[in-house]
């Protein structure tokens, strides 16, 4: 009897355990898991990897062979060239653990998101809009804290982007998908996002004030924001491959693939915002939240 006839008791036992659907077929034990498309093959005869490999369905990704006895350098040159795990009695005790595991479910046309993202809706129903101030003068002069002697009401214009994405899930394959609102200021080129934002918008504005027209241009401002939201949604993401007896565990940082982020036809929205000129320098405050810009991000029309 081999060893992998003697192991086939017990691996029969853990991989029934460990959710593998278990078949004989001639050339030894099959053992397919649909969830994470993972499949064993324990050999049971004298059989080259060749052999084995046209064992595997096309569908399962990770495939592992165990074998009675160390199949030779050309074997495992094949096996590594077709993506196929080999183990022997010596490597198969410190795999087992890796291999009845149950990974991350692997799409199926059944379960994967359907298509790449879809274009999502305008950022708002208009094209130009400009957002009501709150803050009235007297609002700034209290808020700032300074003794200003020159306040000016600034309408300081953005490109407001709705978009679409899916992030790449922690261990793999397709995460969520997500609706958010990118801004880019059309004067310092800068993005923002507003999260959980529900601006109010009027058609004038009765306080004086100076409204700025745009220096960035619509394909600037696309560009700068799918640059930096493909940064904001780069995930880690854990990749394992095994190695002889060796699980290696790589981190790779993932971001939006091209199918996996849309952006809507830009909004053009002016925000308001006060500058207070004092002795001291300037203040901006956003006339919506009455937030101060903070000296790290500079003049937002500057």
């Amino acid at each position: 009897m081999s060893a992998a006839d003697r192991a086939s008791p017990l691996l029969r036992r853990v991989l029934m355990a460990a959710g593998y659907h278990l078949e004989d077929r001639p050339l030894g034990l099959r053992a397919i898991r649909r969830a994470d498309r993972r499949a064993v093959f324990v050999v049971a005869s004298a059989s080259s990897i060749e052999e084995i490999a046209s064992e595997f369905p096309d569908e399962c990704v990770r495939r592992t062979i165990v074998c009675a006895e160390e199949p030779g350098e050309p074997a495992r040159a094949f096996a590594a060239e077709h993506g196929l795990e080999v183990l022997v009695p010596e490597t198969l005790g410190s795999a087992l653990g890796e291999m009845l595991l149950l990974g991350p479910p692997v799409e199926t046309a059944e379960t994967a998101p359907p298509g790449p993202v879809t274009e999502p809706p305008l950022a708002f129903p208009n094209q130009e809009r400009t957002i009501r101030p709150r803050l009235t003068r007297e609002d700034a002069e209290r808020v700032a804290g300074v003794d200003g002697f020159r306040y000016t009401l600034r309408l300081v214009p953005y490109y407001v982007f709705a978009y679409r994405v899916r992030t790449a899930a922690p261990h793999g394959g397709a995460g969520p998908v997500t609706d958010h609102l990118a801004a880019v200021s059309a004067i310092s080129g800068k993005v923002e996002y507003w999260e959980n934002r529900e601006p109010e918008f009027v058609a004038e504005i009765e306080e004086p004030h100076q409204r700025l027209e745009p220096s960035v241009t619509e394909e600037t401002a696309l560009r700068t924001a799918e640059e930096s939201t493909r940064r904001r949604h780069t995930v880690s993401v854990d990749h394992s491959e095994q190695h002889g007896g060796a699980l290696i565990i790589e981190r790779r940082r993932v971001p939006p693939g091209p199918e996996d982020l849309h952006f809507s036809p830009p909004v053009l929205v002016h925000c308001p915002y006060w500058y207070v000129e004092s002795a001291d320098g300037r203040v901006i405050l956003d006339a919506v939240t009455g937030i101060k810009t903070p000296e790290s991000e500079g003049d937002p029309a500057a």
